[in-house]
């Protein structure tokens, strides 16, 4: 069976003409399902009132079910995340019966652009602090030469500090414009890790199978256990090489210091992550993760692609044929939450990340196509697949202006016949107390969210502590600006064939 479909990160990628006007319809499909509903919601207020109202009712009740539903993950995760937390996993590995963990070697890749000192300092310091072998710790410090000098000073420097500290420190330099990738983090992580792979793992003969690599984002501070941690669920795991490994991001590196709706919508990043770690049939890598090196380098790590945190994941999904899986930590790394030197560029940024995250849309024609090529995978993980992530992007691109918004819209189109109508007196109530009873949801993620504090720096005055709570109140709002807007963004950008390149975020912190 050919596995060319694996390589594709778009329709122009096909050289059949048929099977590329196929994958173009399924680029389409996360806008069509998006805008149609929208559409179909206002062209229904107007010509069947009644209807839609009805619907608005069953929709905004499901949708309190379902949060309640995954408040209780939330909580249950949280639980879990505090118990690894305390858990001593150096322990623990000691006690495996017939493994000798002291084999593994953790291969860290730190993909950086135009990042400070200031930035990349602190992430080499988290992992100098870690409680496993240092002489199993191999640092890549992955710089792009489209970054300048400057980059390459501040990697130098770090080098030379940090150089005696881990088995193997290295610096590598991605070169720029090389055919067929995409520049970003995906493409500097692949060379990196080819590079380390070259030099180290090859030339000192250790086996791929005894070396796990960690992809994280240059701002990622693992916490002192996460390498045993990692390393025990990596040797107790069924098949651990048909798998990776992803702990919580948790947006604490400057949670302080960001504004109120930077905060929110870090911290609902987390939230989210802390539920599919209760699901794990439905956990895709994201951001920070690790993988073996062996399935790393058989799957070939995407270098085409601005979702590479995602895209991993189902290329080696198609690759074994649908043997691959995320195995959850339920372990934090600290990350930063969007921050510039100015409110206004904070917003910008904010945007743009989250539009680079909702272009993982990518990722339906890719799955849908690739399921199509491919025979091996059971029918019913297809189905359940696919309906997943559609499910997904819809919920994402529609949900927000769903409840809090176009509920409204059978009293404002619906016309006289139906505003006299007793549904219509009674739409706003009940809508109303459904929506009251759902901020069981929000008031379970501000709870969690204060328990996830980090200390309160000297510079911060007492009542941030009751911002931090308030913050929360602006949830409908970040909701629609920050998630609906920007997804609908990628999704109509993909509709129009319009693809999005790799966008760095800007990290600033405050001493």
């Amino acid at each position: 069976m050919s596995i060319d479909y694996i390589n594709l990160s778009r329709a122009q990628d096909i050289k059949n003409p048929k099977e590329r006007i196929l994958y173009r319809f399924f680029e389409t499909i996360p806008a069509i399902f998006s805008l149609g509903t929208l559409g179909l919601v206002f062209l229904l207020s107007w010509l069947a009132p009644a209807v839609i109202a009805v619907f608005i009712i069953i929709f905004d009740l499901y949708w309190f079910l379902k949060i309640t539903y995954l408040a209780c993950h939330q909580v249950v995760s949280y639980r879990q995340m505090k118990r690894n937390l305390n858990t001593n996993w150096q322990e623990k590995l000691n006690r495996l019966p017939g493994k000798n963990w002291r084999d593994i070697y953790h291969l860290v890749i730190l993909p950086m652009y135009k990042e400070g000192i200031e930035i990349v300092r602190p992430t080499c310091q988290s992992l100098a602090e870690a409680d496993y072998p240092k002489d199993k710790i191999i640092v890549v410090l992955a710089t792009e030469e489209r970054a300048g000098l400057t980059s390459q000073k501040t990697a130098q420097l770090i080098q030379k500090e940090f150089s005696q500290t881990f088995f193997r420190f290295l610096v590598t330099c991605h070169p720029q414009d090389i055919a067929g990738e995409v520049a970003g983090k995906g493409s500097n992580e692949a060379w990196a890790v080819e590079q380390a792979k070259g030099e180290i793992i090859d030339r000192l003969s250790i086996p791929q199978e005894n070396v796990i690599v960690s992809g994280f984002d240059i701002d990622t501070k693992p916490g002192p256990q996460y390498f045993s941690c990692l390393t025990w669920h990596y040797l107790t795991a069924e098949n651990p090489l048909r798998a990776s490994y992803q702990p919580i991001p948790v947006y604490n590196n400057n949670i302080w210091d960001a504004p109120s709706f930077s905060r929110v919508i870090s911290t609902s990043g987390t939230f989210w992550q802390m539920m599919q770690q209760e699901r794990p049939e439905q956990l895709v890598t994201y951001s920070a993760h690790s993988m073996p090196l062996k399935a790393f380098v058989e799957v070939d790590y995407p270098r085409n692609i601005v979702a590479d945190d995602s895209h991993i994941f189902w290329k080696a999904f198609l690759y074994y044929d649908g043997r691959y899986r995320v195995v959850p930590l339920h372990y934090p790394v600290s990350m930063d939450a969007v921050m510039a030197k100015t409110l206004f560029r904070t917003a910008v940024n904010q945007y743009r990340q989250q539009r680079r995250w909702a272009w993982g849309c990518v990722e339906i024609p890719y799955i849908l196509y690739g399921f199509l090529k491919n025979k091996k995978i059971p029918l019913w993980d297809k189905i359940r697949h696919s309906f997943i992530v559609l499910e997904g992007f819809w919920s994402w691109g529609t949900v927000a202006l769903l409840i809090f918004f176009l509920g409204w819209l059978p009293l404002v189109l619906g016309g006289e016949n139906f505003n006299i109508s007793l549904l219509s007196y009674n739409l706003p109530k009940i809508t109303s107390y459904i929506m009251t009873a759902a901020m069981i949801g929000m008031i379970v993620s501000a709870a969690i969210s204060m328990l996830l504090l980090p200390p309160r720096p000297v510079r911060c005055p007492r009542w941030k502590n009751l911002s931090m709570l308030l913050q929360w109140l602006l949830l409908p709002i970040t909701l629609i600006l920050f998630g609906t807007l920007p997804a609908l963004d990628a999704q109509i950008r993909l509709l129009l064939g319009k693809h999005l390149g790799f966008w760095v975020t800007e990290k600033t912190r405050k001493s």
